[in-house]
């Protein structure tokens, strides 16, 4: 169990692949923002801060208590867990109007359709802000599992939609009591469920990439699965951890080649888990697209 014993954190929702070209008037001119002479980036002064603090914060936190409480409602009867990710794809959905980051997908998006021969895939995905999984729920346009922390259990609302609909939790702090989810996971995975996973373990603290945990793969390998590596830019400085401040501005996902698991045994985790990082490092180092221009 020591290769299960590590691996991945969540949140939340909603809705279809497409590709968003950012442009500079999607930027709201009240949103005090300026670019500097010497390097380009936003700045975000108080009228920004402000703006999060009394609107995007409060209209995010009225979503998740209202459509938290439906999915909540709604795993009553829903068994295979469709409506709750519905409902998680709306509220995503919701989340990334109101933020007004539009999304740019770059890359090979042909992963992000079903695999012609039905393979079982897995999504690894950087991880820097909270709000990288309403991107997710928006741009992946197919339900989903996601592996999170037990500790996200403690939240009301998120925690109580992630028990219900089917998310894949793993206590780190007692391996052994995930044993069950891992199983379900696995037996889902292989009737090709697709699983996503942040193989960093938790958000970034610095915006950089960090060090995968030795067990992120263990499910891909065990169920044979592709990887498709996925870099998420512009979301650290979008809403990095330890604050409220959402500062609007242009993101992307960029979408990798998806990297075969056929024949591999639980002792190649090392080599897999080297060859996802280098793919995502070179992802997530190339140039930023030019707003305005088609990626």
């Amino acid at each position: 169990m020591n290769k299960i014993d590590t691996i991945v954190e969540t949140e939340k929702d909603s809705a279809g692949l497409r590709s968003t070209g950012p442009s500079r008037s999607t930027i709201p001119m009240w949103a005090d923002t300026r670019s500097t002479a010497d390097s380009g980036t936003v700045q975000h002064g108080w009228a920004s801060r402000l703006r999060s603090y009394f609107i995007l914060d409060p209209l995010i936190w009225a979503y998740t208590i209202v459509l938290g409480t439906i999915s909540l409602v709604a795993s009553i009867v829903d068994r295979n867990g469709r409506i709750q990710h519905q409902l998680a794809r709306f509220w995503s959905w919701l989340v990334m109007k109101t933020i007004l980051s539009p999304v740019t997908v770059t890359g090979n998006s042909s992963t992000l359709k079903p695999s012609q021969d039905g393979k079982a895939r897995v999504f690894a995905v950087t991880h820097a802000s909270a709000l990288d999984i309403p991107i997710l729920y928006v741009y992946l346009p197919f339900q989903f599992r996601i592996v999170f922390k037990s500790e996200l259990l403690s939240y009301p609302f998120v925690g109580w939609h992630l028990r219900r609909s089917g998310q894949v939790c793993i206590n780190q702090q007692n391996p052994s009591a995930s044993i069950g989810a891992i199983k379900s996971s696995l037996k889902s995975l292989r009737k090709g469920m697709p699983l996503v996973i942040f193989p960093e373990g938790g958000r970034t603290r610095d915006g950089q990439i960090q060090p995968f945990l030795p067990g992120a793969f263990f499910l891909a390998i065990k169920a044979q699965a592709e990887i498709v590596p996925i870099a998420l830019v512009g979301t650290f400085d979008l809403l990095p951890m330890n604050t409220y401040h959402v500062k609007c501005q242009p993101l992307e996902m960029r979408v990798g080649d998806a990297i075969s698991t056929d024949g591999l045994t639980l002792a190649d985790t090392d080599a897999v888990s080297a060859k996802v990082k280098a793919a995502i490092e070179e992802l997530h180092s190339a140039p930023r697209v030019v707003p305005g221009t088609r990626p």
